[in-house]
C-alpha cells in the first residue's frame, strides 16, 4: 500500500469518528451551557498547593453557578472536578486515555469520553466562557496556546484567559514579551489577552464580571444567578 492510499486509509477511519465524539459531546453540553475550563498537569500530587488551590476555584466556580469543565484525569483535572463535585455543582469531564491517565477521576457529574485530542480540544473551545490555565506540561502549554490563538483571531468569542501560579508563568510571558513582542511576531496588545494571578478572589471577579456582561452576546440569557 502507498503512502498516500495508508493516509486516505486513515482519515477515511478517523474522521467520522472524530465527528462522532464532538457531536455527543455537543448534544451533552447544550443541554449543560457555558462552563469555566481548567487546564492543568495530571502529574501534580494531591498534596501540591496547585491541586489545593484548583479545587478551591472548582467550588468557588461551582457556587457562582458556572459549571466547571476539566480533562476527567488525575492531577488539577481531579482537583477541579473534585472541588465543583463536592460543591453540588456541575463537573463535567473531558476524558481520554493515555498511559499516565489509566482511568477517570470519580468527580464528575457529566462524563463524556474521548479517543481523539482534536474533537476533545475542539469540545473544550465550543463550551468555555473563560479558561484558566494552573501549571502543567506540553499538553496544557497545547490547551493555552491555542486558546489563545482563537480569541486573538477571534476563532471563538472573547473570553477571560487567566493563568494561576504567578511563579511559574512568569519566565513564559517574560520570554513572550522579550522575543515575540520585540520581533513584533504578536501584535502589541495581544499579551493583555491573559491575567496571571494567583488571588481566587481576583479570578473569580474577573470571570463574573465578564460572563454577566456578555451573557447575552453568549447566546444564553443570564449565566449567572440572578441572586
Amino acid at each position: 500500500m502507498t503512502v498516500n492510499k495508508i493516509v486516505r486509509a486513515s482519515a477515511a477511519k478517523q474522521i467520522p469518528e472524530i465527528m462522532s465524539e464532538m457531536q455527543a459531546a455537543a448534544d451533552t453540553l447544550q443541554q449543560v451551557g457555558w462552563g469555566v475550563s481548567i487546564f492543568g498537569s495530571a502529574r501534580i500530587k494531591p498534596d501540591s498547593p496547585y491541586y489545593a488551590l484548583s479545587e478551591q476555584l472548582g467550588q468557588r466556580l461551582a457556587q457562582a453557578g458556572l459549571p466547571v469543565i476539566a480533562g476527567g484525569g488525575p492531577g488539577i483535572m481531579e482537583a477541579a472536578n473534585k472541588g465543583a463535585f463536592t460543591a453540588g455543582g456541575t463537573s463535567i469531564g473531558l476524558n481520554i486515555s493515555l498511559p499516565r491517565e489509566t482511568t477517570n477521576n470519580r468527580y464528575q457529574t457529566h462524563s463524556l469520553q474521548f479517543e481523539y485530542f482534536y474533537s476533545r480540544k475542539a469540545t473544550f473551545f465550543m463550551h468555555s466562557a473563560a479558561y484558566i490555565a494552573m501549571p502543567g506540561g506540553f499538553g496544557t502549554l497545547d490547551e493555552l496556546f491555542e486558546v489563545m490563538t482563537l480569541v486573538q483571531t477571534r476563532k471563538v468569542p472573547p473570553a477571560p484567559i487567566v493563568l494561576m501560579g504567578v511563579e511559574f508563568w512568569n519566565g513564559l510571558f517574560d520570554w513572550m514579551r522579550q522575543q515575540l513582542l520585540t520581533h513584533k511576531l504578536i501584535g502589541p496588545n495581544d499579551l493583555e489577552l491573559v491575567t496571571i494571578s494567583d488571588d481566587v478572589d481576583e479570578v473569580m471577579q474577573h470571570i463574573e464580571a465578564f460572563c454577566s456582561d456578555y451573557a447575552e452576546h453568549l447566546g444564553r440569557g443570564a449565566v449567572l444567578p440572578t441572586e
